[in-house]
């Protein structure tokens, strides 16, 4: 693929990483929040990813084919289907990543993992939150570092809130 089809697409796979990141986390930080089991966490957790992924390929999609008929004579148009392919494998993959030691300690029965999966949880949410930060800087043209750092504390803010509320709801219904 040449450099300019994939720098084409980068904002989609840019966009879709870090919403897939932070909506899965959220959803881990705030089941953790409310002291959901780790079945409950997945459960939640993927039905998330794949819910939200699907979602914003076809919002991608539609927003892409409403852009290029506004745009007629444009020569850049963006082909659809590759936009929302890009977003969606983006949300995907690296979405899961929140759900990673949950799936690796259910998967292998390891009790420092299994009792530690939340914190792997969040450090490997943190790499994965700064890496496409820096990929968002690669896109802007920004400073990569300060992308970075932009993107990991917008996405840990989403965390907490969302850690908050699954606490704050139940102490209201538990």
């Amino acid at each position: 693929m040449k450099r300019g089809v994939r720098r084409k697409y980068l904002p989609e796979f840019v966009y879709g990483g870090i919403d897939g990141t932070v909506t899965t986390f959220a959803v881990v930080a705030g089941s953790i929040g409310a002291s959901l089991g780790s079945s409950i966490v997945l459960i939640l957790g993927f039905a998330n990813l794949f819910a939200d992924g699907f979602s914003m390929a076809v919002s991608n999609y539609l927003s892409t084919k409403s852009r290029n008929d506004l745009e007629r004579h444009n020569e850049n148009k963006r082909n659809a289907r590759k936009t929302a392919f890009a977003t969606f494998v983006a949300f995907i993959l690296i979405g899961f990543v929140p759900l990673l030691s949950f799936v690796l300690a259910l998967a292998t029965k390891n009790n420092y993992l299994v009792s530690n999966q939340f914190v792997y949880s969040f450090i490997l949410t943190a790499i994965s939150l700064f890496v496409i930060g820096y990929l968002k800087g690669e896109v802007t043209g920004k400073h990569k570092l300060f992308s970075s750092l932009e993107t990991l504390i917008v996405g840990g803010i989403a965390a907490f809130v969302a850690f908050l509320v699954g606490f704050f709801v139940k102490s209201l219904v538990g």
